[in-house]
This record gives structure tokens, C-alpha cells and sequence, in this order.
């Protein structure tokens, strides 16, 4: 059996994405990490990968690498899936498909965790990935959408 992968969007589900700063977070003069994440991060790694998928372009790689660092989640993220570095957006097939093929498993042993119907959600689940919507603002969800409120029901 395959082991199971989780990808993380970035800004709003693991760090806060604060409207008002602008360029790489790693050089923001604030940066806040969503409640839970770390500790959701460190038991999921436990016994699955953790892996970060983000359109983020205000960031390159090593700068997501400093800023996950600077906030204590980068031991817990094996793979880094970035605009920059993948060359598709999370709504384009491609992006999944890359992920699959880097990770060299089946699209069914991969979750995206996102806040975004649009961008993390929907996308994922056409690729044949599993997806988990991070629903703090207590939307009713979609139909056949799974939703957590708190990044700790992944972990429960």
C-alpha cells in the first residue's frame, strides 16, 4: 500500500496571507502561522508526507523555503510544488499531474488541503486527488465537498 500524501496550499491554510503585504512573506515584517499548523503538520508527518502546492508568485522557492523556516513548517514539508518552479498554475491540469508524476504515486494517494473552492479544491478533485476544503469561516460546504473547520480535524 501506498503511503498517503498531503499537499498544502500555503498563504491562508498554513501562514497567513496578509492582503496588505506585498513581495516574498520571508521578507514581510510580520508573518502568522494559522492556528494548528504546526501541530497538524508534525503528527500527519508521522505516518503520511506533507508537501506544499502554492500559485504564490511574489516568492521563488528559496524564498517559500525562508519563510516556512522563519515559522517552524519547514521540517515537516518534504516537497515544494510552486508556480515558479512547476510552470502551471493549481487550476491547470498540468500542476497535478507533475505532482503526481515527481511523487511517482497514484493520484488517489494524494489530498490537497486548501482554502479555496476555486483554486485548491475543485482543480484537485477533477485530477482524480482527493481534497479536503479548510473551511474556517464555517461555510456550508458544497455538495461532496469534505470540509474541516480546524486544520486539527485532519488529525483526529
Amino acid at each position: 500500500m501506498s503511503k498517503q500524501h498531503y499537499l498544502f496550499d500555503w498563504g491562508d491554510t498554513l501562514m497567513v496571507d496578509f492582503p496588505n503585504q506585498t513581495g516574498p512573506m520571508c521578507d514581510w515584517p510580520h508573518i502568522e502561522i494559522v492556528p494548528g499548523a504546526v501541530e497538524c503538520l508534525r503528527r500527519l508527518s508521522l505516518n503520511a508526507t506533507c508537501h506544499l502546492a502554492t500559485n504564490a508568485r511574489d516568492s521563488n522557492l528559496e524564498q517559500i523555503r525562508l519563510a516556512l523556516q522563519r515559522a517552524g513548517l519547514s521540517q515537516y514539508l518534504n516537497n515544494i510544488f510552486c508556480y515558479r518552479t512547476v510552470g502551471y498554475d493549481k487550476s491547470e491540469p498540468a500542476f497535478y499531474k507533475h505532482i503526481v508524476d515527481e511523487l511517482k504515486v497514484e493520484a488517489q494517494h494524494i489530498i490537497m488541503v486548501g482554502d479555496s473552492l476555486a483554486k485548491d479544491i475543485y482543480p484537485a478533485l477533477a485530477q482524480g486527488l482527493h481534497a479536503i476544503w479548510y473551511n474556517p469561516q464555517q461555510l456550508k460546504p458544497p455538495e461532496h465537498v469534505v470540509a474541516i473547520n480546524h486544520l486539527a480535524e485532519l488529525i483526529v
